[in-house]
């Protein structure tokens, strides 16, 4: 390798399409590391190879010990929209963009939170397992119910948030959507109901689905007390980040059937304890964090942040998937 070559670190999972984009560059030098790498072995790696001009991040943590290490970097990309395992701040103080795949993986986690509102309405599971084991006469005990005419009440209204709105539209359901950060105009525009004051809006839900970041605000969002507001049949989804519902107090109304069920694609620990209560509930269904990654998703996502990394370190950075904009002024 020469040394006017810009190293780039990269998940080896990253797609052939996006590998193709980066080593089509002669003047990048693209080194792959295991998706499912550990920190202190990630900040090893970044030591042997520094310094490093550019890193593509999974879920991986990454602040100030890896920038030490990296000795030059000048970008720092997720291979996604969520970034809290991401200091900013440590970016932001040292100038660095951290850029994000913005809209490429937004129609993946939304049908993500539609197929859980209707395999948990339509208790896909159950009948499934009802055929598997003739027992076609306990059908009827407690039947499906449809989501046409049924309300939703949608927590973010941002690239998911909106197409969730869109989807649930077509389904025929009346959606309130609940984001102090858009404008009622906005979401009014959008045949949707802006709310402002979230308990009454979870009272009047049969489905509430999430899709705003985790924050210090809206950490714990869903705990004891606003579950209890929920409606006994209604049935609570998050496909957005573990910590926004509190996993005990779910547990707690659950099995006390203040709620009807829920589905969740994330948890607090990730990979969630194989003991955690929630798993041994029949009204919840799980997923292991895959809402946004589908094959097209996943593709979508490689390729924008390949070109991410690209255009920072090309000096034209791609503003609209900067997340910490200050850095570019």
């Amino acid at each position: 390798m020469t040394t006017n070559k810009k190293r780039l670190l990269v998940p080896q999972s990253m797609s052939p399409a996006a590998w193709a984009i980066l080593q089509a560059r002669p003047d990048i030098d693209t080194i792959g590391f295991p998706a499912t790498i550990q920190a202190r072995d990630l900040l090893a790696l970044i030591q042997h190879h520094a310094p490093v001009q550019g890193i593509a991040l999974g879920v991986t943590k990454f602040g100030d010990p890896e920038l030490d290490a990296a000795q030059d970097m000048q970008v720092v990309a997720r291979i996604g929209v969520g970034y809290d395992a991401v200091d900013v701040e440590a970016l932001t103080r040292r100038k660095i963009p951290l850029m994000v795949t913005d809209i490429a993986n937004s129609p993946s986690v939304a049908e993500a939170a539609l197929f859980m509102m209707m395999a948990l309405a339509k208790r896909g599971a159950e009948m499934d397992a009802m055929v598997r084991t003739n027992r076609w006469s306990e059908r009827l005990r407690s039947p499906p119910y449809d989501l046409y005419g049924k309300t939703v009440l949608i927590v973010g209204f941002g690239r998911i948030g909106t197409r969730v709105a869109a989807r649930c539209l077509a389904m025929e359901m009346s959606v309130l959507v609940y984001d102090p950060y858009r404008s009622a105009a906005d979401i009014s525009a959008a045949n949707c109901e802006p709310v402002t004051d979230l308990n009454a809006a979870t009272a009047r839900a049969d489905f509430i689905t999430l899709h705003c970041p985790k924050t210090a605000e809206t950490t714990d969002l869903f705990g004891a007390e606003r579950l209890m507001r929920m409606k006994p049949s209604a049935y609570l989804i998050n496909t957005a980040r573990g910590g926004i519902i509190n996993e005990q107090a779910l547990f707690n109304a659950l099995q006390q059937g203040q709620l009807a069920g829920a589905g969740l694609d994330v948890f607090d620990q990730e990979p969630t304890p194989i003991d955690n209560p929630l798993l041994a509930l029949p009204n919840v269904i799980c997923a292991p964090h895959v809402a946004g990654v589908t094959r097209e998703a996943y593709d979508r996502m490689a390729q924008q942040t390949a070109h991410n990394l690209l255009s920072v370190l090309d000096g034209a950075p791609s503003r609209i998937h900067v997340v910490n904009q200050i850095v570019l002024d």
